[in-house]
């Protein structure tokens, strides 16, 4: 027969300590500094600086360019001249905007021969010539247009 020896071991409950009331130290100005300064470097001010500056810059150009292109063709209110648009209105029919997605060459290969698909937003594609009033040079593909 084997003998098997087993040892047990007891443990006792870990000594818990008391925790004295630790008087709390309220921070002075110069520990604030400190924690307001640490980890800046020599050029952190100058750096925040150049950057409030760029982002002042990129904004004012984003003002200046005005709004990018959207389908319904609408500038910045800045730029709505209204008294010049009911003019314009009274003197025309008004027009839906259509993109120019391909050019199709003329059979005798003179530009003014030229046919365009245009496609009007959730409508159909249409192929077109040119109006009265636009001239062969003014129309690429991919630009907007306006079409009656």
């Amino acid at each position: 027969d084997t003998l098997r020896h087993t040892r047990t071991m007891s443990y006792s409950d870990p000594v818990v300590e008391e925790e004295s009331e630790k008087e709390v130290k309220t921070l002075d100005e110069d520990d604030i500094h400190l924690l307001k300064n640490y980890g800046a470097g020599p050029y952190t001010k100058m750096c925040q600086k150049v950057d409030a500056e760029t982002r002042d810059l990129v904004k004012n150009i984003k003002e200046i360019i005005g709004v990018k292109e959207s389908e319904t063709g609408l500038a910045p209110p800045s730029l709505w001249d209204l008294n010049q648009d009911k003019a314009t209105m009274q003197g025309e029919q008004p027009l839906q905007v259509a993109r120019c997605t391909k050019i199709i060459t003329g059979e005798s290969g003179k530009q003014e021969d030229n046919k365009y698909v245009i496609h009007l937003a959730q409508i159909a594609k249409f192929v077109v010539g040119l109006g009265e009033r636009v001239a062969v040079e003014d129309i690429e593909e991919g630009m907007r247009v306006g079409v009656d």
